[in-house]
């Protein structure tokens, strides 16, 4: 067996992200996290610190949304021996669902939950790879609250904060927290 990749400093984790000026348009500076994917030190390094971040917020599950929250979610599942529930897009799910609509900056989006994958009473850590303008992250606290279950906390690797987003999550009462964070460009 192959010895771990050594932990790294959040200034180095930061560095592993990868800015892609100008995507999707015209001053957009794009945080692609594939270099921090593709780099074993900075993927162990998200998921060990992610787990012990809802591990301190008393999180009984993880729930990720689709597509990245998959990524991050379930393998921060695994590393604090929690259980992984998917927050879907619509149609992806072979039972019946409740489901939350959202906006978007230039139209809306739906959520889809198994409202059996969670307890009532579970308490909830949700993972994604980035939050923004936080559309996605509460539609998915929507979810989970409409199961009966709680969210303890909402997960990131990358916080965008002028975008908003995670201020939106802690007005709504959600602890909030992030690896690192990008502000203005």
């Amino acid at each position: 067996m192959r010895n771990a990749p050594a932990a790294l400093d959040l200034e180095q984790l930061r560095a592993s992200i990868r800015t892609v000026p100008d995507f999707p348009k015209p001053g957009i500076q794009f945080r692609d996290i594939t270099t921090l994917l593709s780099e074993p030190a900075a993927l162990r390094t998200s998921v060990s610190l992610l787990a012990d971040m809802a591990r301190d917020q008393g999180a009984t599950v993880i729930a990720g949304m689709e597509a990245r929250g998959f990524i991050f979610g379930a393998a921060v599942a695994i590393h604090a021996g929690l259980g992984f529930v998917p927050i879907r897009k619509p149609g992806k799910l072979p039972v019946e669902t409740i489901g939350v609509d959202y906006a978007l900056e230039y139209g809306t989006d739906r959520l889809e939950l198994d409202p059996s994958a969670l307890a009532p009473g579970a308490r909830v850590a949700l993972v994604d790879d980035l939050i923004a303008t936080g559309g996605t992250a509460l539609a998915a606290v929507e979810l989970v609250t409409l199961t009966g279950a709680h969210v303890a906390a909402a997960l990131f690797v990358v916080d965008l904060p002028d975008l908003g987003g995670s201020a939106r999550l802690r007005d709504a009462d959600i602890p909030v927290h992030s690896l690192v964070s990008f502000d203005g460009d």
